[in-house]
């Protein structure tokens, strides 16, 4: 299938978002940022409260795409096999068949993830990184596109598992809903009464073909040396921030121009500028960095950290639509 051009590829991200606003109400930002790291071809962890539609709007997004859509429930006594599958003794044949798990689909929905043991959650690693998996000594390649999208409640850790710093970092964004304003949330229930039933199914607007298309165009957009090093400053001052115990590596950098260039094509434009990086680097980064152990109890978080780099780091100047296609 031929790429599509960044203007046909910014009408139809349009599309999607707006037919899973039908049900994701009021979380244009936080799902164009789930979109987009889709876009650039990786994954996303939705670490929020329980009950703001995080499962729903993965559901949503997949049915949308096209994407064949799996859920595992993380829980305590869940095993790597059932995640990628294992072998199964057929007696009629007298010999070993292979059944896949759930990780081979387009969209795997990781629920509550930090409720699994650590060497259940490194199932996944292979899986995310290099779009396989390995069973008994042989390899099988996941489907594409795959995705994994997975959820974390930030505040109850209580029978919980924290996510290495490996597996984060495999997450190119994390993303939270937060709650709704009182408007949204009785358009939720106007909705709801209207609707007559309590799940929902949305068309699907693309196929598997189609979004591996739309991948390619992220590749068709121009990043100018000047945003390049601005991402690689960024990157870079987490390294030296005095809350910091621990700063981004290169991966942040390379992730803060992919996701950039995602941004920009969801925008229609076919180059980068600095408020696209701007946009992301919270998202991007600030799970990929760790706050100092005597300030876990402070009112300092990641996410507040890189918000002072962002201001603090200074930006190349924006270049308008001429400049860049001189």
């Amino acid at each position: 299938m031929n790429t599509p051009d960044i203007a046909s590829t910014s009408r139809t991200a349009g599309a999607v978002l707006d037919q899973v606003e039908q049900v994701v109400v009021g979380k244009r930002r936080p799902l164009e940022l789930v979109l987009a790291t889709i876009l650039a071809g990786g994954h996303v962890l939705l670490e929020d409260f329980p009950g703001l539609g995080k499962t729903l709007a993965a559901r949503s997004i997949a049915q949308t795409l096209g994407l064949r859509f799996t859920r595992a429930q993380f829980t305590p006594d869940l095993l790597p096999a059932d995640l990628t599958g294992s072998y199964v003794f057929d007696q009629s044949r007298r010999e070993f068949d292979f059944r896949e798990g759930p990780l081979f689909t387009g969209l795997l929905l990781a629920d509550e993830i930090n409720r699994t043991p650590p060497k259940t959650q490194s199932a996944l690693l292979e899986a995310m990184q290099e779009r396989q998996v390995t069973v008994e000594g042989t390899t099988f390649p996941l489907p594409r596109p795959f995705h994994v999208v997975a959820t974390a409640n930030p505040v109850e850790y209580e029978g919980t598992y924290p996510l290495p710093e490996a597996q984060l970092d495999r997450f190119l964004t994390r993303v939270s809903f937060g709650y709704p304003t009182l408007e949204e949330e009785s358009d939720v229930l106007r909705r709801r009464v209207r609707r007559r039933q309590e799940e929902t199914a949305l068309p699907a607007l693309l196929d598997a073909e189609q979004l591996l298309a739309l991948q390619r165009t992220v590749e068709q957009v121009d990043v100018e040396p000047t945003v390049i090093d601005y991402c690689v400053r960024l990157a870079a001052a987490t390294r030296e921030h005095p809350l910091l115990q621990l700063g981004s590596s290169p991966r942040g950098s390379l992730a803060l121009m992919l996701m950039a260039r995602a941004i920009a094509v969801l925008r229609g434009r076919d180059y980068v500028v600095p408020e696209d990086v701007k946009a992301v680097a919270v998202p991007v980064l600030a799970h990929r960095v760790s706050l100092r152990p005597e300030l876990w109890m402070s009112e300092h978080t990641t996410t507040s950290a890189i918000r002072g780099l962002v201001g603090e780091v200074p930006a190349p100047p924006t270049v308008d639509a001429g400049e860049a296609s001189a």
